[in-house]
């Protein structure tokens, strides 16, 4: 696909990959609609981030998912859909099961059936690594069994068979990206690598985590990014699911180590009982296997671990009024 003048529509435009991909997007020349989910405040999440030059060629919408009149109108006039839009943090979704439903199930279901009224040429929507639960097996290639270990991840399992299904029964020009936990700059408080940093950076004494031992894959965003924009461009991947991560992993504690090292040498890390998983429920370890990524879309990652991390931590730095570090967000 050519990406310059094409109009390209990106929901969950305002949150944290959503803002890298528009950004991306507008250099390649697109012209972007930015799906934001509707507030009083007209707030537009991350896209602040953006330089204002940006906007000339951004369109905001304000609107919701989960009502299909405003994702049709949306969708119209596309030529690519980038569906990022999704209730995400695993403990709320233990609160609030039906919103996650509401939102990653029947939201996806409308920008599906705008997407197939519309006939419009290309869709990929987004999935996660968390729906495969613990692994039976690792390297995760995308045979794995998937494995719903909570309702956030059993709905967004949900999403991607509908994807599915209407790729199978409609020949809906979809793919399936299923990034392995994306870090970096405008990540979410709530996040764990966002969540040690802030502690680090105000100074405390004690940073306070949930479980040490889980092991997780770690991408830094402007790689996902790419990773969104080579699934659109590969005909290979229509049809399909592609994992998206870097073949290793590291456990909770270690990273925290690192960071400790990085910012605050004489900080203790603290394991908080309010902030652990239900047993049952932890995702023990996850390492990715993005071979096909790597045939197929020709994408690897490029960003290591301790650069990606050390661009986190200057943005966290930067931005250290929108951490609350006395509060832990579910």
């Amino acid at each position: 696909m050519l990406w310059q003048d094409k109009t390209i529509l990106v929901t969950g435009a305002a949150g944290f990959i959503g803002s890298h991909l528009v950004e991306l997007l507008l250099k390649y020349g697109s012209k972007v609609k930015a799906f934001v989910h509707y507030n009083s405040r007209s707030d537009i999440g991350n896209l602040r981030f953006l330089p204002k030059e940006a906007f000339d060629r951004i369109e905001v919408i304000f609107g919701d998912v989960r009502d299909s009149g405003s994702v049709d109108r949306a969708v119209s006039g596309c030529e690519c859909v980038f569906h990022l839009a999704a209730l995400i943090g695993i403990p709320y979704s233990y609160l609030a099961p039906r919103s996650y439903v509401d939102t990653n199930v029947n939201g996806s279901l409308n920008v599906l059936e705008a997407v197939h009224r519309q006939r419009i040429p290309r869709m990929i929507h987004t999935s996660t690594s968390e729906v495969y639960g613990t692994a039976q097996y690792e390297p995760i290639d995308e045979n794995h069994p998937l494995q719903g270990q909570s309702p956030y991840s059993a709905s967004k399992i949900g999403a991607d068979m509908l994807v599915e299904s209407y790729y199978r029964s409609f020949g809906l020009a979809a793919t399936i990206l299923r990034p392995f936990n994306t870090y970096g700059p405008r990540q979410s408080a709530r996040a764990v690598i966002p969540t040690i940093i802030s502690q680090l950076l105000s100074g405390k004494e004690f940073v306070r985590l949930g479980s040490l031992e889980p092991e997780r894959d770690l991408t830094f965003v402007e790689d996902t990014a790419r990773a969104f924009v080579a699934a659109a461009e590969s005909e290979e991947m229509l049809g399909k699911t592609v994992h998206i991560g870097n073949g290793k992993s590291i456990s909770i504690g270690k990273l925290a180590e690192m960071l400790v090292e990085m910012i605050n040498p004489n900080a203790q890390i603290v394991c908080d009982e309010k902030r652990v998983r239900p047993l049952k429920s932890e995702v023990m370890k996850l390492i990715c296997d993005y071979s096909k990524a790597e045939s197929d879309m020709e994408w690897k990652p490029t960003v290591s671990l301790t650069e990606g991390l050390g661009r986190t931590i200057e943005f966290v730095r930067q931005q250290t009024d929108h951490y609350n570090t006395d509060n832990y967000a579910v």
